[in-house]
């Protein structure tokens, strides 16, 4: 008998970021490709209060199975914070738990993809989403993008002459891997037309919360009038990455269908982790944590930007988030992203070439580098190898 695998194995491949991210574990390496939080902001003291205080006030039910939909008092928590922030409406009915944010982009493959369809999506995008949904076989339109998000008349004759359109998905804010936040009236126009051909959004904010100046924005799904915007989010960002909590929010019409998917894949997310969480909110300032992540990250940006402008010769350009993780470099056309990372590499820095974030490929002069992780001091000797680096490549 002949083993054969299932055709959707055929399109997977291993993720770019993750063969990356085993060479950076070296310790002399300077890493800017991973997008991973600082650890030392972990709150550790914290949660290990918070963890024997889980277990001796609600040992069982912490070791327990747990409903699908995830622990009700975090999931009421999630729902308070989103109104607030990104003035939605959500109650703990729209809220169901998941473990992290890619297990949100997943089922959503699951939910809405048949081989063939075709999902929309900023050009570029997150490399973990196009792994997630390319699994469903469908095909991706790239929309242009430009310093305020998808370009609405762009998107706007891809919906009027593509068909077997079934998701859009997007990140407004802080965009993965460029950095880029959609402004208000972008964000506006696009809803408007998204609405007028009755289309599921997807929108990721897994960075929202993470603004370094001037005020969070309105979300998508805050100015939805058919309920078709599931937003999506996580603790990584803003908490700790390894519990592994992250959420969809959504109408009912969506997350009845969710709940059935989750059932099937791993019946419930960790409920002690979820108590931790919801516990740890009780106790703490769970604001005041984030906006200490908020001043460090801010910091790491302005030496990371500081350090760009004055070392990096002309004809690179590069984006300048005001909040999240990442920005976006752009090279001049003949300086390949992938043999400049193998000459940094060398010098042992390292960054993510920018072509795994086109679904179709084709654009090798772009690269993503991320300014959380890396101290101060680190980010400037970084900065400065990979600026000598591009220089090699100049002709």
């Amino acid at each position: 008998m002949t083993i054969t695998f299932a055709k959707r194995m055929d399109s997977l491949r291993a993720s770019e970021i993750r063969e990356i991210l085993k060479i950076t574990q070296r310790e002399e390496v300077l890493s800017f490709a991973g997008g991973l939080p600082a650890p030392e902001l972990f709150p550790v003291e914290e949660l290990k209060e918070i963890s024997v205080r889980v277990l001796e006030e609600m040992g069982k039910e912490a070791l327990q199975y747990s409903t699908t939909e995830g622990y009700k008092p975090l999931r009421e928590k999630i729902a308070e914070r989103m109104n607030r922030k990104f003035k939605t409406t959500a109650c703990a009915d729209n809220i169901l738990i998941t473990c992290g944010s890619q297990q949100a982009l997943d089922f959503s493959g699951k939910l809405f993809l048949d081989e063939g369809d075709l999902v929309l999506c900023e050009s570029p995008t997150y490399l973990a989403a196009i792994s997630a949904l390319k699994a469903y076989g469908p095909r991706f339109v790239e929309v242009p993008t430009d310093d305020k998000g998808m370009i609405i008349e762009e998107l706007e004759k891809i919906l009027a002459t593509q068909k077997g359109i079934k998701l859009i998905y997007v990140i407004p804010d802080f965009q993965n891997p460029t950095g880029k936040t959609w402004s208000l009236e972008r964000r506006r126009d696009f809803m408007k037309l998204v609405q007028q051909y009755d289309i599921p959004v997807i929108e990721d904010n897994p960075y929202g919360e993470l603004r370094f100046e001037g005020e969070i924005l309105p979300s998508l799904q805050s100015m939805d009038r058919s309920g078709n915007v599931i937003f999506t989010s996580t603790f990584s960002k803003t908490f700790c990455p390894g519990l592994r909590i992250g959420w969809i929010a959504a109408n009912a019409k969506f997350i009845e269908k969710y709940i059935l998917i989750k059932q099937g894949a791993d019946l419930c997310t960790s409920i002690r982790s979820q108590m931790e969480i919801a516990t740890y909110m009780d106790v703490f300032d769970f604001e005041a944590h984030i906006e200490k992540i908020i001043t460090v990250y801010r910091k790491r940006r302005d030496i990371m930007v500081e350090m760009l402008d004055k070392t990096m010769p002309q004809g690179v350009t590069f984006t300048h988030p005001q909040g999240g993780l990442f920005l976006w470099v752009e090279l001049p056309k003949h300086i390949k992203a992938m043999e400049l990372l193998q000459d940094c590499l060398k010098n042992n820095v390292a960054f993510v070439p920018g072509d795994s974030f086109f679904p179709n490929g084709g654009v090798k002069n772009t690269f993503r580098l991320n300014y959380s992780n890396m101290s101060e001091e680190k980010i400037i000797e970084g900065i400065q190898r990979l600026s000598e680096a591009i220089k090699k490549f100049r002709v």
